[in-house]
């Protein structure tokens, strides 16, 4: 079983950058996959990006291709999303979520999650 506890969120003006953390606490954190989700009010929760557990894959939704980037230090217990080029559509709360496995975009398949992390872009 493993505990996350994202930080980070904060409110940002347009076309800045923010960086997200996401700290593990359990046992072989190493041996699970990591994703990012993202919530806004009145919507459903969308996938942002995941990683493989050495954290030499990773995956991006159309969405944030090419503006966020997410990585990984084992040792440290931690994930991180670095967003760059920030629009007002990028307000979300983000989760970071586990699992053991496949890499998956479906929410339903991570059954661990922090509690999240606001993020607004606003002017």
């Amino acid at each position: 079983q493993v505990q996350l506890v994202e930080s980070g969120g904060a409110l940002v003006q347009p076309g800045g950058s923010l960086r997200l953390s996401c700290a593990a606490s359990g046992r072989l954190f190493n041996t699970y996959v990591v994703a990012w989700f993202r919530q806004a009010p009145g919507k459903e929760r969308e996938f942002v990006a995941s990683i493989t557990p050495p954290g030499t894959l990773t995956t991006y939704s159309d969405s944030v291709q090419g503006r966020f980037t997410t990585s990984r230090d084992n040792a440290k217990n931690m994930v991180y999303l670095q967003m760059n080029s920030l629009t007002p559509e990028d307000t979300s709360i983000y989760y970071c979520a586990a699992r053991i496995g496949i890499r998956m975009r479906e929410a339903s398949g991570y059954p661990y999650w922090g509690q999240g992390t606001q993020v607004t872009v606003s002017s």
